[in-house]
């Protein structure tokens, strides 16, 4: 059976940062219109103006690299220390799972949800933070 580990959550963690940048890039861009994939394969020296939902999408990207800096750096840190244990992984799923949530709950506009979201993600890290010192 599958068992979500700190390694496989710090993994899935940065596969799901490069699916929200590439979806906040294309919501961006527009790059499913003729201009959009024009505009992609050109310099992009000044970006069309973008809609709510692609400001929203830029800024949850934007935020989940913020989130990998401090969930990437406690779980290198509890790998270093040779912690691994019910509660790092807890803490590692809250993060992953909590972040796979908040992507579409902040393009989506709401804004209470995602605060307690991304609390959640920042619960678990804190959890492994604890479990490394």
């Amino acid at each position: 059976m599958f068992e979500m580990t700190m390694q496989t959550s710090l993994v899935y963690s940065a596969i799901l940062t490069f699916v929200m940048f590439l979806t906040a890039s294309a919501a961006k861009g527009r790059y499913w219109t003729m201009e959009g994939m024009i505009f992609g394969m050109g310099n992009r020296d000044t970006f069309p103006v973008t809609s709510p939902l692609a400001a929203r999408a830029d800024r949850a990207a934007k935020n989940m690299i913020e989130g990998m800096v401090l969930f990437g750096a406690v779980v290198i840190a509890a790998q270093g220390m040779g912690v691994s244990n019910e509660s790092t992984t807890l803490g590692a799923t809250l993060f992953f799972w909590s972040r796979v949530v908040y992507f579409p709950v902040y393009v989506a506009g709401i804004p209470w949800v995602r605060t307690g979201v991304w609390a959640v993600g920042l619960i678990g890290t804190v959890i492994i933070g604890c479990e490394a010192i």
